[in-house]
């Protein structure tokens, strides 16, 4: 009997649960990463709807006529200005543009507390596939501007807006979904690499957008709205909501947790303190699941709970309910600043780039990127320690800690060349994106699974709802501070977003203090 081709043995290597695992986890990470790539165009054209008038007239009108005869069946605009297009042409664009990234990140904080109430009362894969359909039309809507000749600024506040607020089904969705399928065992980890899809969707937006950005900017909108459409109609064929639904097994972990799917309900292990120490007081924010028990010096059982057994299994948590976890207000209110810092980059990078290096907007947007690239490595890194330290706080306030001296640096020696400026974005980029990532995936789905809630994993949605969302009042803040700022001169933004890192690290301050005394407690224990 032949041996199996080398191929084959490795497909067979795997079992079935794991490739379902392996393909619901691809498929999210595609799905959220489309997300961003449609977000992402709106920094990279900013340099082209205003640019600066000091180079000669004649040249820049020259060189747009040759452009323009290139693309069919686009028209040359008939009200283009030379500073740029109109109304973003004038001396007041800062704050403009700022308007443009504040209207859509209002609408997205605001949906995003509405998104995660109503996404865990309706099947995800409905919900998401709506809101991928609707947000690939509203992001392709700003672009029809460019070639209806649209100058009126209502116009581009009003997709903005409409896009926020359909943008925020994206997360609780697929937070939830991969929720569903991994267990905590080395979720810090595995969702540090999952939640690169925030930058590799940032990536292929800035490119896309900037092949387009300098000949025909409608397409740099136009292009990610297509994607993302066509991207909804894939989640809308393939996604599997749960293991349940095609019995998989509910997680790879042995201490698997209750979950939810609908109205379905089924058996699940939870765990149980041992009778030693359920005589021992405890106090409940002790209790952290952030805390891994195995450090509180909680030896585990196992015990049978049902899941549709009493209230909590059937009904979806409240708004308030999900405010009483222990550690949500305060990562909540972390990942204000902290996303206020992420965001600021986001939507005024290219910009800043254009200023201090005096590159054209695709050269500045191409370089942007990595930024992004070092936000993978960062948010894989903040994953990987905490999983082995089992500290998401502590490992939150370290690279927070780091981060605010490194902004200054940046600030100071990107003005310096090129080649510094690279490296700076890579670092910057790894210290400003970990935290966020690290608390808007593993501490969120840590959270919306915390044993205060007895087995009611319907929770997920509302508690990441409420965290990314008070993320996305920071998110709304920083750009629309960094248009306000910047007239002022950039190393003031600067300053501004050191202040952020600052205070995203002041509210992690408890929760480091009781991960610390956990670590103590469970260090003497050991030696007694």
């Amino acid at each position: 009997m032949a041996r199996l081709p080398p191929g084959i043995r490795f497909i067979t290597s795997f079992s079935r649960d794991q490739w379902y695992r392996a393909f619901i986890f691809s498929l999210t990470f595609l799905l959220y990463a489309s997300f961003h790539l449609s977000r992402k165009p709106i920094s990279i054209v900013k340099g082209e709807l205003h640019k600066h008038c000091a180079a000669s007239h004649e040249v820049e009108l020259s060189s747009y006529k040759e452009d323009a005869a290139q693309i069919q069946p686009v028209k040359k605009p008939s009200n283009i200005s030379q500073c740029g297009w109109e109304p973003f042409d004038k001396n007041n664009y800062k704050q403009l543009l700022g308007a443009l990234d504040y209207s859509f990140l209002c609408a997205y904080a605001v949906g995003m507390y509405l998104s995660g109430i109503i996404g865990e009362r309706l099947p995800i894969r409905y919900y998401l596939t709506v809101g991928m359909l609707a947000s690939g039309l509203f992001t392709a809507m700003f672009g029809l501007g460019y070639f209806y000749n649209v100058h009126n600024l209502w116009f581009y506040i009003m997709a903005q807006i409409a896009n926020g607020l359909v943008q925020t089904t994206g997360w609780p969705s697929v937070v939830t979904c991969i929720g569903n399928w991994f267990g905590k065992g080395r979720r810090g980890l595995i969702m540090g690499i999952w939640n690169s899809h925030t930058s590799v969707g940032n990536i292929l937006g800035s490119l896309i957008a900037a092949y387009w950005v300098s000949t025909c900017w409608g397409l740099s909108f136009v292009i990610p709205g297509v994607i993302i459409a066509v991207m909804g109609i894939v989640c809308f064929l393939f996604l599997i909501e749960h293991p349940k639904d095609i019995s998989c097994s509910c997680t790879p972990s042995s201490s698997s947790k209750t979950f939810m799917n609908g109205a379905a309900r089924f058996r699940v292990q939870m765990p149980t303190l041992n009778a030693k120490e359920t005589s021992k007081p405890q106090d409940p924010e002790m209790q952290h699941l952030l805390i891994d028990s195995e450090n509180c010096s909680v030896s585990l059982n196992s015990s049978t709970m049902v899941a549709g057994e009493g209230r909590h299994g059937t009904s979806a948590i409240s708004f308030l309910g999900a405010l009483q976890i222990p550690g949500v207000i305060e990562f909540s209110l972390c990942l204000l600043f902290a996303k206020l810092v992420s965001y600021t980059f986001l939507f005024w990078l290219p910009l800043y780039i254009t200023n201090v290096e005096h590159l054209d907007a695709k050269r500045a947007g191409d370089l942007s990127t990595l930024f992004d690239v070092g936000g993978i490595f960062g948010g894989i890194l903040a994953g990987l320690i905490s999983d082995r330290l089992k500290k998401r706080a502590s490992t939150c306030g370290m690279m927070l800690l780091l981060a605010a001296p490194t902004l200054y640096m940046f600030s100071a020696v990107s003005k310096m060349g090129l080649e510094a400026t690279v490296v700076m974005l890579l670092i910057s980029g790894a210290l400003v994106n970990g935290p966020y990532a690290l608390i808007t995936t593993a501490v969120s789905a840590d959270l919306g699974t915390h044993k205060s809630l007895k087995g009611n994993a319907r929770a997920l949605s509302t508690v990441t709802a409420i965290i990314d969302g008070t993320g996305s009042v920071g998110a709304a803040l920083g750009p629309l501070l960094a248009g306000l700022i910047s007239p002022s001169g950039w190393n003031n933004v600067f300053y501004m977003l050191m202040v952020a890192d600052a205070c995203a690290l002041l509210f992690l301050l408890r929760l480091i203090q009781k991960e610390l005394r956990c670590n103590a407690d469970h260090t003497l224990f050991k030696e007694h």
